[in-house]
């Protein structure tokens, strides 16, 4: 079958990996994402994860908290990256699929340093590859950093899981009657506001062409039905 996407990035909150109460991970969480991953390499795709830290902590969150510089506070939230990026690795390997982390911060002991060429060799090895830190560096979300690795690894998407259906006119968990956009061209979201990405990653998507597809993450199946095309969620795009 021929598939419209060979090459995806797949960007995960921190919050689907999050148990039902309390934060951290959850072992039934954890699990159902591992097997919606694996059900797309076992079709051949080559698939690169960036995935959050907020089930564990968020940086500007915890410097607003306590008495933390932003910039310290935004390295503690990408190491909760680098532990969330280790639990996926283990827990695909234990499913049989080969992982690698590459991590933006250097932790020779857990993980390779990010280089981009390796890391494109890594996935047309067949390998699953997960970057973790972030881009390494404060003030920038994992947001952008999914949209500057995706650029890096020649992506022909960026996937964005959520748990809403897509991109919607207002807060649909708010607002039943709101309006589910199937498709929106950057300009359009920009000019109705619609939050899908942080500001530097959204720009970095539209001034490089690079599609968005907004989808529930937590519907079985999801993830396998848009890597085939089929019209789930919001695609985000040129005009």
């Amino acid at each position: 079958m021929e598939l419209p996407y060979r090459r995806v990035l797949l960007k995960l909150s921190g919050e689907a990996l999050k148990p039902t109460q309390n934060s951290g991970i959850g072992p039934k969480q954890l699990s159902s994402i591992v097997q919606e991953i694996k059900a797309v390499h076992n079709i051949g795709v080559e698939l690169a994860i960036v995935v959050g830290g907020g089930n564990i902590l968020r940086g500007e969150e915890l410097s607003k908290k306590l008495r933390i510089e932003r910039a310290t506070a935004d390295y503690m939230g990408m190491l909760a990256t680098v532990i969330n990026s280790l639990a996926l690795q283990d827990t695909l390997e234990a499913e049989g699929i080969q992982t690698r982390v590459m991590s933006a911060i250097e932790m020779h002991e857990v993980a390779e340093p990010y280089i981009r060429r390796r890391a494109v060799r890594h996935l047309e090895k067949g390998r699953v590859v997960i970057f973790a830190a972030g881009l390494g560096t404060p003030y920038f979300s994992t947001d952008t950093a999914a949209a500057q690795r995706a650029l890096e690894i020649g992506a022909q998407v960026m996937l964005k899981a959520t748990r809403v259906k897509g991109v919607f006119d207002r807060d649909p968990e708010q607002f039943p009657d709101a309006k589910l956009f199937k498709r929106i061209s950057f300009n359009e979201a920009i000019a109705k506001n619609l939050g899908i990405l942080d500001q530097s990653a959204f720009a970095l998507c539209r001034e490089n062409n690079l599609p968005i597809i907004v989808f529930n993450i937590f519907e079985p199946g999801n993830l396998l039905r848009v890597i085939k095309g089929e019209e789930l969620g919001t695609l985000v795009g040129e005009e």
